[in-house]
């Protein structure tokens, strides 16, 4: 599969029989690994006297932090065959665990990677259950549980709603607490006759277990000694035989909207990073308009008498930050020296028409000239506005604005022409800001849950709950969930129709 982030096992030839597809989600120790080595294994008929056992998931590799094993997400389709125990074929998409201690940005990650696998020609197109994967014991849901529900329900579309699944794993005979859990979570799913979200219980603590004896027993003699893992063997099974008896059922979704989910939350992440930026260039530029105005009446004597007198001011200039050793890729315009899209999980210059900062006219929506994509490239820096103390003369102010302009400037018309630069600024806030908003109000028509890292309350509970849980990394998670809060407030304001920019005319630059 040459998708980016994503890979693919194929287990038989390709077959003509009707394909379903699952995607399971689950926090490390959900259980998600084992369930899926118990359904391939009762797929393909393996039995409890059987000396062998299928392990597709290496336990191992996928709890490694190396980015090979744990940054992928993992389809396999197990193409149907003459014997197997459904009349199906079967996709699985394995997808890495949400909220794992790489924090937020590896979940950015993922969802680009679901992305991809959707609107691939070769990816996955239509979805018959989305699970989510939870221990039976969960009563509650801690603040990191709940970001990883929301967050797997903010990708998809609301037509998507009927086809969610809880597969709840270390299951015993009990009602499973954590099925309250997700009701209070308000998971929106189908519920059973009880009021409980629609789920299925698993318990695969006997796959791997050593099996000494070959002879079938009945459930009577489980009471001897080993005979219990039998017991377990079959109830597994049992279990596995209902979920897929249930899935042959539900009725196949399109992922049309899921892809316009994705698309529409890529835009706003873009759009709001780079608003950020506008909005520091443009209380820049005003601070830059003041002390300039300020040096010029002040010193309004000596530069009559003399119009090479310098003044020093503050200003903000472009620079290269080099990312070399960030493991990165970098959308970059070429023609503006602006970073459109950072990080960018696009390496080939040759598909930046995918890149998530580029309209679906093949424009760039981010860069100030709004230039093709063929003209942005993934390159080794990326461009940065840092404050600089800058030595000016009135005439060289007068001269950089005569050549633009063609006409004698004075100092009131550098001062005008500052303000310009100002409300040319602000005209892109405002771009931004309709942009953002347009994004904004069409997830919420088309969304199944907003995305929780767009409300400032629901990271600031993330937060406490790193403080409080104290996983190794917490401190560097902390600090990227308050970035993000920054960015959450950006779109609080969006969505409350706040400014961001005072209008230059509210400053009195003469006083």
């Amino acid at each position: 599969m040459n998708i980016y982030g994503c890979r693919k096992f194929n287990f038989g030839e390709e077959s003509t029989r009707q394909n379903r597809t699952i995607m399971l989600f689950g926090a490390t120790g959900s259980g998600k690994s084992t369930l899926i080595d118990g359904m391939i294994n009762y797929i393909v008929g393996v039995e409890w006297e059987d000396s062998f056992r299928f392990k597709f998931i290496n336990e191992d590799q996928s709890t490694s932090r190396a980015p090979s094993q744990t940054s992928e997400v993992t389809v396999y389709k197990i193409n149907h065959q003459e014997g197997f125990q459904i009349p199906f074929s079967l996709t699985i998409i394995d997808t890495p665990g949400f909220g794992d201690t790489r924090g937020i940005e590896r979940d950015r990650e993922i969802t680009e990677q679901l992305l991809n696998l959707f609107t691939s020609p070769h990816g996955v197109s239509e979805i018959d259950a989305v699970c989510f994967v939870a221990q039976a014991a969960l009563a509650r849901l801690t603040p990191t549980q709940k970001y990883v529900f929301d967050s797997v329900l903010s990708i998809f579309g609301k037509d998507v709603a009927e086809n969610i699944r809880i597969l709840v794993t270390f299951a015993d005979g009990q009602r499973p607490p954590v099925l309250e859990a997700i009701n209070a979570a308000g998971v929106p799913c189908p519920k059973t006759k009880d009021g409980l979200p629609a789920h299925f219980k698993f318990n695969n603590s006997a796959l791997f277990a050593e099996n000494k004896s070959f002879e079938r027993v009945s459930r009577s003699d489980v009471g001897k000694g080993g005979r219990f893992d039998q017991m377990f063997w079959e109830m597994g099974a049992e279990s596995i035989k209902s979920f897929f008896a249930a899935l042959n059922l539900i009725q196949t979704k399109s992922l049309t909207l899921t892809k316009e989910v994705l698309r529409e939350r890529k835009q706003l992440q873009i759009s709001v990073e780079n608003l950020q930026e506008q909005v520091k260039l443009g209380l820049a530029k005003l601070e830059e308009i003041k002390e300039t105005s300020e040096k010029l009446k002040e010193y309004e004597a000596e530069i009559s008498r003399n119009e090479n007198f310098e003044i020093e001011v503050t200003v903000k200039k472009p620079f290269q930050e080099d990312i070399s050793g960030s493991g990165n890729y970098i959308t970059n315009c070429q023609q503006c020296h602006a970073t459109c899209h950072y990080p960018c999980p696009i390496p080939n210059d040759a598909d930046k028409r995918r890149c998530g900062a580029m309209g679906s006219d093949g424009y760039c929506t981010q860069c100030p000239g709004k230039c093709i994509w063929k003209i942005h490239f993934n390159q080794k820096y990326r461009w940065v506005y840092k404050d600089v103390k800058e030595k000016i003369t009135i005439k060289e102010l007068e001269e950089k604005y005569e050549r633009a302009r063609g006409e004698k400037m004075t100092v009131q018309k550098v001062i005008d022409k500052l303000k310009a630069e100002y409300d040319c600024l602000q005209a892109e806030v405002v771009k931004l800001m309709e942009k953002s908003s347009k994004c904004l109000n069409r997830l919420k028509e088309i969304a199944l849950k907003p995305n929780p890292l767009s409300t400032p309350e629901c990271i600031d509970m993330l937060i406490e709950g790193e403080k409080s849980e104290g996983k190794p990394g917490w401190k560097q998670r902390v600090q990227s969930l308050r970035s993000m809060k920054e960015k959450a407030e950006t779109m609080a304001k969006i969505e409350q129709g706040k400014k961001l920019l005072r209008h230059q005319e509210s400053l009195d630059v003469n006083a």
